[in-house]
């Protein structure tokens, strides 16, 4: 379209038709073609979960018995995962010994019940030099631990076997910081991971200069730096909370910024944990510092985590809808690591929505995901869609 780099569908031919030769009967067609319905069903649901914590089998404190009563019947979570760390603290057994392992797994399935509260297995696991840390998120109720030569490390070797399982997510957290962060830059693409937390209390990795930030912050470590190389790279929120409360409000017991818990908001078409399991790893996920705010982001009609081909002359259509506990500050959608269009709400309403064809396609892939900032500063994100011409 000449002149243009992006146009609305009240700006298309047939609007201005309308606008210039309807009749009186032909109204109610204008809001047809105005607001056209950008928003096919997919028959999906938007549960919500903590999958970041800690208890007394490591370096938190309460019982698992604690930590998902609490994620169930107080923070009222549609699914969780506690995550103790592999060394199970300091001065402490490991999380292989003395039963720690075993009862992990134990509790994961007495807590479980499909269609009702979804419990993942899951542990924190050292991972220099490639990782800090990483989750690890098991598809069933049981699983061995993964250790290699060295506990703590782990090697290109071992990591590389480590992502190609069908049965774990391996999700890094605190990818910025300085001390326990990750150098994305450094790592090449087939070595990148399918997701990455970019919120919990100890602030957030987005990009460099975000708000709310770690407090010892280093560039190369952040989602948008990732994705800038290539990354086909989710988001995920976790509290990394050490006290028996997924999900809450509260500090966690340890010197951190944020009081907000980390969430996790997944789009799946039932509450199951293979349906979940399965949400996280195609990345149809909303990672949220204290929020539930659902945000519906579709491009050319597919929903967040999909990586779609379309041709590079062709509009792509962005379809935009969010609703949000407290009111909206603003919202943006990010191209390329750019924002391209924001919504200024300003604290007027608690949701939203945009209708926009983007007519320009900038690279051989490009990507798109959604911000959304409230007026009490908490915010939340969408994975990107990836289209390639």
């Amino acid at each position: 379209m000449e002149g243009r780099i992006f146009t609305h569908p009240s700006r298309d031919l047939s609007m201005t038709r309308m606008v210039y030769h309807a009749k009186e009967g032909d109204f109610a067609q204008l809001s047809k073609i105005s607001s056209p319905d950008w928003h096919p069903d997919t028959g999906l649901h938007l549960y919500w979960g903590d999958i970041h914590g800690h208890t007394e089998l490591s370096d938190g404190r309460g019982t698992l018995d604690d930590y998902f009563g609490f994620a169930r019947d107080e923070a009222g979570l549609d699914f969780c995962a506690v995550t103790d760390h592999d060394h199970g603290g300091v001065g402490r057994p490991c999380l292989w010994e003395g039963g720690k392992w075993e009862l992990t797994q134990q509790k994961v399935g007495e807590y479980h019940h499909e269609g009702k509260f979804v419990t993942i297995l899951a542990y924190e696991r050292d991972s220099y030099p490639w990782f800090s840390n990483l989750c690890l998120y098991y598809r069933y109720g049981a699983g061995e631990l993964v250790r290699g030569e060295e506990d703590g490390q782990i090697t290109a070797d071992e990591w590389r076997q480590l992502l190609a399982r069908e049965d774990i997510i391996s999700i890094p957290h605190h990818t910025a910081d300085i001390r326990q962060g990750v150098n994305f830059t450094a790592i090449p693409l087939e070595l990148m991971p399918l997701l990455t937390e970019i919120y919990s209390k100890w602030g957030t990795s987005e990009y460099f200069g975000n708000p709310r930030p770690l407090i010892f912050e280093a560039r190369g470590g952040h989602w948008r730096d990732a994705l800038e190389m290539g990354a086909r790279m989710g988001c995920v929120a976790g509290s990394d909370v050490h006290l028996p409360s997924p999900g809450a409000d509260s500090h966690m017991g340890a010197n951190v910024p944020y009081d907000e818990p980390g969430l996790l908001g997944v789009w799946a078409p039932e509450l199951t944990r293979e349906a979940i399991w399965q949400a996280i790893r195609g990345k149809h996920t909303i990672a949220a510092s204290g929020a539930r705010v659902m945000i519906d982001f579709r491009v050319c009609g597919q929903i967040a985590g999909s990586e779609i081909k379309y041709p590079a002359d062709k509009g792509r259509r962005l379809a935009l809808k969010v609703h949000a506990p407290t009111p909206l500050m603003r919202v943006d959608v990010v191209k390329n690591g750019n924002d391209i269009f924001r919504i200024n709400t300003e604290g007027a309403s608690a949701a939203t929505s945009l209708l926009v064809e983007d007519l320009i396609a900038e690279r051989k892939t490009d990507y798109y995901y959604v911000r959304v900032t409230l007026l009490n500063g908490r915010q939340a994100w969408c994975s990107p869609v990836w289209v390639e011409t």
